[in-house]
């Protein structure tokens, strides 16, 4: 079965980080688009980050530019988002998602991605 897994969510003060996993199984998406969304109490699902197959391009919203990171080991299959400096504002769900192809679109938009994971909650008090 081809999914995508979630880990590394949980509850931070504010200045705080956390580390998102994503990790893929049952099939390699070492050829895809990857991106983490998140969706946050009353809001629509944004995109936060994606990279490319070689990791040689990403994107960042203009609300995480300097604190997160995206990076990805194609090795192990994962993608990871570093989340440093964290904001009440980024308190949401993350999602993970694999892409229909190889190439990331700017901005990324929810129907370039055809694989979801099961999200992971982050919380972040002030």
């Amino acid at each position: 079965q081809v999914q995508l897994v979630e880990s590394g969510g949980g509850s931070v003060q504010a200045g705080g980080s956390l580390r998102l996993s994503c990790e893929a199984s049952g099939y390699t998406r070492r050829s895809r688009c990857m991106g983490w969304f998140r969706q946050g109490p009353g809001k629509e699902r944004e995109a936060v980050a994606s990279i490319a197959p070689d990791g040689g391009f990403t994107y960042y919203a203009d609300s995480v530019k300097g604190r997160f990171t995206i990076f990805r080991e194609n090795a192990k299959n994962t993608v990871y988002l570093q989340m440093n400096s964290l904001k009440s504002e980024d308190t949401a769900v993350y999602y993970c998602a694999a892409g229909t192809g190889g190439y990331c679109y700017t901005p990324p938009h929810l129907a370039d991605f055809g694989l979801w994971g099961q999200g992971t909650q982050v919380t972040v008090s002030s």
